[in-house]
């Protein structure tokens, strides 16, 4: 059975923090720097309390289980709560469902040994500490088959060696997770390991930290390794065994990107509706104009699309699909947020004139941060070839040079079935 409700417990819980996000968090946006920075005093001063407050209602850290201090949500309701912290940039540090921490914080409690949680996990549970996930290089970009910082054994150690490139919040981190390649003479997807190493270990150096327009702060690092020694407890999960241990953070964090991205998007097109509704153009408001209704049309379509995208996908993993069975419509939810988000910013931008290309409205900078929606977490190019790839699997190919499906054919077949006789 199909249902569009949500559980009656839980809708006023969804409007509770639609309300606070709205009111109470996305004023953050406007006073305080990057959402990582956590020993600012003004985050301590001004986040701290709006964190109690969701603590005490028991919305924190959603995502995790309840003998982590979870609720233990499933992908469905964690999807919906996202589409609310979408709509602040602060939103998702408030409830504890931030990036990368709520991903790392996934991987520490299924792969960690017990020195490892009880050293990071509890803090980074409670945002008393940020982390930083470590894959992509300068050379490889999306490719983590390009990966060439190795980590070789050295007795009780591991000895990494070689560079990462966009380690967001990798100057705030307290401990970093890394990949590296330990056996480059196996199977593809086998080559590397993930190991948790802390950020003050000797031998880490980030060389610069870069930005992108419209970003508050630069937070993505270039971090250089050089003879950094961890510890072989440090690693998570098996040997050459990275890649199957990352896929635990991508698929569910992948859906709550997407519905941030959503969030993201749907203020963009608020911001459209009003401005149409109130600007006026040769005596007559702009939201009378055909090619003005065009625009909105196409937005609310694309967004509800969009958004039944998500849930869908959200809700066959809550019915104990894995994330492998589910990757192509991950993949799927994947491409289609950077061109939702870019076509909507850019039609609000546009309907705004020349305040719409200010840095008073938001628009070009979640036009940008839609190349970045389109770059993170695998390149749309790459996601588009996985769809593709796995639909056509469901397809055998036809061993005659003209297909069965021909008409001739088809009445034919229709003919026999029905027990009718070809015509002369």
């Amino acid at each position: 059975m199909w249902n569009f409700s949500n559980d009656p417990e839980f809708q006023p819980e969804l409007d509770w923090i639609r309300e606070f996000v709205r009111i109470e968090v996305a004023p953050l946006d406007y006073v305080l720097g990057s959402q990582w920075n956590i020993h600012d005093p003004d985050f301590k001063r001004l986040v701290r309390p709006l964190q109690q407050k969701v603590k005490d209602r028991g919305l924190w850290a959603c995502h995790l289980g309840p003998a982590l201090g979870g609720k233990g949500y499933g992908q469905l309701k964690l999807a919906l709560m996202s589409e609310q912290f979408g709509y602040s940039r602060f939103g998702p540090v408030v409830f504890g469902a931030q990036a990368p921490d709520s991903g790392n914080s996934e991987i520490l409690a299924h792969f960690g040994s017990e020195e490892l949680k009880a050293r990071y996990l509890g803090p980074l549970l409670q945002n008393e500490i940020v982390s930083c996930f470590s894959v992509t290089e300068p050379h490889g970009g999306a490719d983590p088959l390009q990966i060439r910082t190795t980590a070789v054994q050295d007795g009780k150690d591991w000895v990494i060696n070689g560079e990462k490139w966009f380690a967001s919040s990798a100057s705030y981190a307290e401990f970093y997770i890394i990949m590296a390649l330990t056996d480059p003479d196996a199977p593809s997807h086998q080559k590397m390991s993930l190991f948790v190493v802390s950020a003050d270990t000797p031998g880490i150096e980030v060389i610069r930290n870069y930005s992108y327009h419209g970003e508050i702060g630069a937070t993505h690092g270039h971090v250089r390794w050089t003879g950094v020694r961890v510890p072989a407890q440090n690693m998570l999960g098996a040997r050459g065994q990275g890649f199957a241990v990352a896929q635990l953070r991508l698929g569910g964090g992948r859906l709550h990107h997407a519905m941030r991205g959503l969030a993201e998007a749907t203020r963009c097109f608020e911001m459209m509706c009003e401005r149409v509704n109130s600007r006026a153009l040769n005596s007559q408001l702009l939201s009378s104009s055909q090619m003005t209704q065009e625009k909105i049309a196409d937005s609310w379509v694309e967004l509800r699309q969009f958004r039944l995208l998500i849930l869908e996908t959200a809700w066959l993993a809550d019915q104990g699909h894995s994330w492998k069975d589910l990757r192509r419509n991950v993949s799927a939810v994947k491409m289609t947020m950077p061109r939702i988000l870019h076509d909507i910013a850019s039609r609000a931008l546009h309907l705004h004139g020349s305040l719409g290309l200010s840095t008073e409205m938001p628009f070009a900078a979640d036009v940008i941060n839609s190349f970045h929606l389109g770059l993170a977490d695998g390149p749309t190019e790459v996601h588009k070839l996985l769809v593709a790839r796995e639909t056509l699997k469901q397809y055998p190919a036809c061993a005659d040079i003209f297909p069965d499906y021909m008409h001739y054919r088809q009445v034919e077949r229709a003919q026999r079935r029905m027990g009718m006789t070809s015509p002369c």
